[in-house]
């Protein structure tokens, strides 16, 4: 599989090109356009209860589709539903993390599950589910805004607001504390709860957020008339 990004940071669209009989599933709705060959098979990957806690807990879709190649060079477009960022993270063998959202597709060789993130994400506003992603091949997140990406030495150490997570690999460690170690500054100061991660390891961060953008958005909206 070649992949090309186009667009980046703020309309990204990834153009996946297959070998004849390659696969790649991607989320539902994910799928811009592909080349008139290309067959396409829906199911709940995983089977039914996999895809079901994949969809109630992890906040990703029920139902997958699964894009085949029927001669070589077949092309298939994809892009998530928010305007951002797409990034191509190559696997060989390991595994990561991402937040509720961020997986776009990824190629045969890819498993995907939900996971426990444990009780230190209680307070987060990005949930107590993460997906799990591993396995050898292609994987492409996105973002609601732009990509950074960072690689972390062993014991180094970097704060992130929880909002701006998009993922990391299996050797970084990570607490969810109060931003500036108190309530009064997570209350009043407008900056919520953020992750300390630890590395070794890589971590994906998006420079807009989802809930920071909605907390903006609703109080523009019209009043309901009261007549």
């Amino acid at each position: 599989m070649q992949v090309e990004i186009k667009y980046s940071p703020s309309y990204s669209i990834a153009f996946a090109t297959l070998d004849a009989g390659e696969t790649i599933k991607a989320e539902g709705g994910a799928m811009v356009s592909h080349s008139a060959g290309l067959q396409m098979e829906t199911k709940a990957e995983g089977g039914f209860m996999k895809g079901l806690k994949r969809a109630a807990l992890g906040g990703e879709s029920f139902f997958m589709n699964t894009f085949t190649a029927t001669q070589q060079g077949d092309q298939i477009g994809l892009a998530p539903p928010l305007p951002g960022d797409i990034a191509h993270w190559p696997l060989a063998g390991q595994t990561v993390y991402l937040q509720s959202g961020s997986y776009l597709a990824s190629s045969a060789g890819i498993d995907i599950d939900t996971a426990w993130g444990g009780a230190k994400t209680f307070f987060s506003s990005e949930g107590l589910i993460v997906l799990k992603v591993w396995g050898t091949g292609d994987l492409l997140i996105s973002s609601y805004g732009a990509i950074h990406t960072m690689d972390l030495e062993a014991g180094q150490s970097y704060i992130v607001d929880t909002g701006h997570m998009v993922g990391w690999s299996e050797g970084i460690t990570y607490t969810v504390n109060k931003a500036g170690g108190g309530w009064k500054q997570t209350l009043l100061g407008g900056e919520g709860l953020v992750c300390t991660l630890t590395g070794p390891g890589r971590i994906y961060l998006q420079t807009r957020s989802p809930a920071d953008f909605i907390g903006w958005l609703v109080p523009q909206l019209p009043k309901p008339s009261s007549t």
